[in-house]
């Protein structure tokens, strides 16, 4: 198991371990900001390390196509020692050639089965470390997108506990001096919502 599956198996348990947002439905629940950071900053990090490892994997095709064509080389190598053999004995020379011309078929027959495999096996090795990075690229995707859903969720709930305080404020000052002009210093409470509404859009 990679230390990427393992990071993620982990946010999945803190997550399942967290509990549900108080006067809300089980779907959201209380995340400690720090440990959140904490465990996504070591995924942030140790991603470019499992990149790099299957990019390896990848880069091993040269070098298997490299050994094939070596082995390759060596058959054919030796079908030509060989048919030097035959064709030295001049009394079996038609034989000889027989045999060279057959020895060197066969060895091309094999050497190019061997590129063949080689061929085959690279692009399987490549294909499949292409498919394992996108899993878990997007198993990573679907735990920010659900980490960004709760952050904006409970962004909007203290926002309107904010705003529930703040009119609360109004209605007690009403109360208190009728006499006051309407809104009193109620300036502050509009740059603040607009203050927190940019922060929002920001992030």
């Amino acid at each position: 198991m990679s230390r990427i599956e393992q990071m993620i198996g982990e946010i999945e348990m803190y997550l399942d371990s967290c509990k549900s947002q108080a006067f809300s439905n089980s779907k959201r629940i209380v995340v400690e900001k720090d440990v959140i950071d904490e465990m996504l900053v070591e995924l942030r990090l140790r991603t470019p390390e499992e990149i790099k490892k299957y990019q390896k994997i990848i880069a091993n095709k040269d070098a298997i196509l490299a050994d094939a064509q070596s082995h390759a080389d060596a058959i054919l190598a030796e079908a030509s020692r060989q048919t030097a053999e035959l064709v030295n004995e001049h009394e079996i020379m038609q034989q000889a050639y027989a045999q060279a011309e057959e020895i060197v078929q066969q060895a091309q027959a094999q050497a190019q089965k061997i590129l063949d495999d080689a061929v085959i096996e690279a692009n399987s090795i490549r294909d499949g470390s292409v498919q394992y990075t996108d899993s878990q690229l997007e198993q990573l995707e679907s735990i920010l997108s659900h980490a960004l859903e709760n952050s904006q969720s409970r962004f909007q709930s203290f926002m309107n506990q904010l705003q529930a305080s703040y009119d609360v404020v109004v209605s007690n000052r009403k109360e208190l001096a009728p006499s006051l002009p309407a809104g009193g210093t109620k300036s502050s409470g509009p740059e603040i919502d607009i203050a927190l509404n940019n922060e929002e859009e920001e992030a």
